[in-house]
């Protein structure tokens, strides 16, 4: 999560979504007196500051709480998501690399442990977007270039960092990965993001 008083501005870090490559290019070009949660594991680039009690999934729910009403109401508010079907790919992979390589897709399934990104950047008690503005995964490089240059942040046009990529040996559509069963399960468990942000296997 990041404060930054110098382009005022409030990103929410989400799951599986560039969130930690985010940070790391913010971390060299904002302020010393922003706040940036620690990330783990520790990237060279990226340099925690006043963070806090602040940490690192925090949600937007709890972040408004914590700052000053106008603060939260004057600073532009974003975060990104993914479709929800190729995020559960990323994060299986992530999850499967971590313990080994021995947790199939469908025991990953069966543990219900997704990705699901929402309650992070949705009010807790009518799920209302509590940001100004969901970038979209798919096409994040366009989407971070418009939303920089509405702040004033320097970006070269691309992110230029992969900070938790290489998990993933999936190669080809995400689609050609599931089921009938296990798409039908994804679209269940991600009905808010079907709904409100559009997202279609």
């Amino acid at each position: 999560m990041i404060i930054s008083h110098k382009y005022r501005f409030i990103f929410i870090k989400t799951l599986k979504t560039a969130g930690t490559s985010i940070e790391v290019f913010l971390s060299q070009v904002c302020g010393r007196s922003d706040v940036f949660t620690p990330i783990y594991p520790p990237h060279p680039r990226h340099r925690p500051r006043n963070f806090g009690q602040f940490y690192n999934h925090i949600s937007a729910f709890a972040v408004r709480l914590a700052v000053p009403p106008d603060l939260w109401s004057d600073y532009f508010k974003f975060c990104v998501e993914r479709n929800p079907w190729d995020k559960t790919l990323s994060h299986y992979a992530m999850e499967n690399h971590r313990i080994g390589g021995s947790l199939s897709f469908d025991d990953y399934l069966t543990r219900r442990e997704l990705c699901v990104n929402y309650p992070l950047y949705t009010d807790e008690d009518d799920k209302t977007l509590l940001v100004d503005r969901v970038l979209r995964y798919e096409r994040l490089d366009a989407e971070l270039t418009e939303v920089f240059g509405q702040l004033g942040v320097p970006f070269p046009g691309e992110l230029r960092v992969r900070a938790k990529a290489g998990y993933r040996s999936q190669q080809g559509p995400y689609q050609q990965y599931y089921s009938d069963a296990q798409r039908h399960l994804i679209e269940r468990a991600f009905a808010w993001e079907c709904e409100h942000l559009g997202y279609r296997f």
